[in-house]
Parts: structure tokens; sequence; C-alpha cells
């Protein structure tokens, strides 16, 4: 794959990470500079980590994991989706949002199966995995900031509606992923 085929993979890959941000940036009021990096980080870094997974764990995947990943997506994005709608529909005015390391890790998860399968593409076509995989974890970081702060200042809407519409598009991703 040339440079201008990573740039583009690395773009494809990061959207799933800044759709996630976007619906955080939607629900944050305090602390919106450290989510943010906190969102982005997870994200990036685990978009970084699981090309090099993918790369090196190439025979394996292809037979035990492989038909099951978008199981695995979909069933992450849809707790996450659900876990949203329902905190929107609560009655209590403090809502915890959930970005604690269990749901950075699961985010960070979530947002780079894609990345394990390029992982294991680029394995296949001879590329050395180092620089792509810097490159990909660069553009969904910024990507996903990019997203948190696109969701920020959309706040001028109901929470309620935008907290169900954060709920929505992440189990549409998860529906997306079954696809």
């Amino acid at each position: 794959m040339s440079f201008f085929d990573i740039i583009i993979l690395a773009i494809a890959l990061s959207i799933d990470a800044c759709v996630i941000s976007f619906s955080y940036g939607l629900l944050f009021e305090k602390e919106k500079r450290k989510n943010a990096l906190l969102l982005a980080s997870f994200t990036g870094f685990f978009q970084g980590l699981m090309p090099v997974l993918g790369y090196f764990l190439t025979e394996f995947v292809r037979y035990y994991i492989q038909p099951f990943a978008k199981y695995i997506v979909f069933f992450i994005f849809v707790y996450l989706g659900i876990k949203f709608i329902i905190e929107a529909l609560q009655k209590e005015k403090v809502k915890q949002l959930c970005l604690d390391l269990k749901c950075l890790f699961l985010i960070g998860i979530a947002t780079s199966i894609d990345a394990f399968s390029a992982g294991i593409s680029l394995s296949l076509f001879g590329n050395h995995i180092l620089k792509p995989a810097i490159l990909i974890a660069i553009v969904t970081f910024i990507n996903s900031i990019i997203g948190f702060i696109g969701g920020y200042t959309l706040k001028l809407l109901p929470t309620k509606i935008l907290e169900i519409l954060a709920g929505i598009l992440l189990i549409s991703l998860g529906i997306k992923a079954l696809m």
C-alpha cells in the first residue's frame, strides 16, 4: 500500500472514534478538554495498537476471531448506546457519564476492531507496520478531538434529545458492524 492509501485507510478507520467522541461531546458539561483528550488518547492508542496485533496474529485471526468480529463490535456499541439512552431517560438531574477506564477500554476496543483487520491486510500486502500504525493512531486522535468539539458545540438542542441521539448513534454503529 502506498502512503496515500495508508492516509485514506487511517481516515476511514478513525470515523468510528470521531462519531463516539461527537456523541460524548454532546453530553459533557465539565472538564471538556480533559475528557476530549482521554477519549482521543484511548481511541488513538487502540487504533495504533490493533493493526500491530492484527499484523502479527494474521493466521490466528483469520481462522478463529474474524468470523465473530462484527458481533463483538455490535454488542459493545449496543451496550454503550443503551446505557446512553437509559441515562437520558432517568429522571435524575446529575448523570454519571460512562468515561471510566472500563468504558474507555470498551470504546477503544470497539472502535479499533476494523484497525485490527487492517493490520491483517497490511501483513498480506507485505507492508511494514510501524509507520502505518503510528499514522493511524495520530489521525484517529485528531479526528476524535474534532468529533468531541463538534458534539460540544451542538449543545443548543435539549439535552435529553441529544443523549438519546448519542445512544442511537452508538447503536447504529453496532448495527453497521453486523453488515
